[in-house]
């Protein structure tokens, strides 16, 4: 996972580069995503992970596909994520977030038990 991070702070300090032709800094980044110049630094290091409200808005920002911030390979299901959840408000994406950690705890939960009667 934390190649995928990288690869996210990578494409993030690729985009503000180029912004506009000339690019733009961290602050006047961290001016327009209401962030915090150590935020935009710690994400583009991998330092800071960015949540999906975040590269939802990174990519609003920038003018881009929010797929950009995924490898190539991992970008079919990934579409399929974000083109489901594309129009989704806050408090949908909240309640999703909350249901996939609960699935993930669960799957976890199934696997310990699982070990436990062998």
């Amino acid at each position: 996972m934390g190649d995928l991070y990288s690869f996210i702070g990578a494409k993030i300090r690729e985009l503000r580069r180029s912004y506009g032709g000339t690019g733009i800094s961290q602050e006047g980044l961290a001016i327009a995503m209401k962030k915090t110049p150590n935020t935009i630094s710690r994400w583009e290091t991998a330092s800071y992970k960015p949540t999906i409200r975040d590269l939802h808005k990174l990519a609003q920002f920038f003018g881009v596909s929010i797929s950009v911030f995924f490898p190539t390979a991992e970008n079919s299901r990934l579409q399929a994520l974000m083109s489901a959840t594309g129009d989704l408000d806050d408090e949908d994406l909240d309640e999703l977030t909350r249901y996939a950690q609960f699935r993930k705890a669960r799957k976890a939960l199934n696997e310990s038990s699982k070990r436990k009667k062998r």
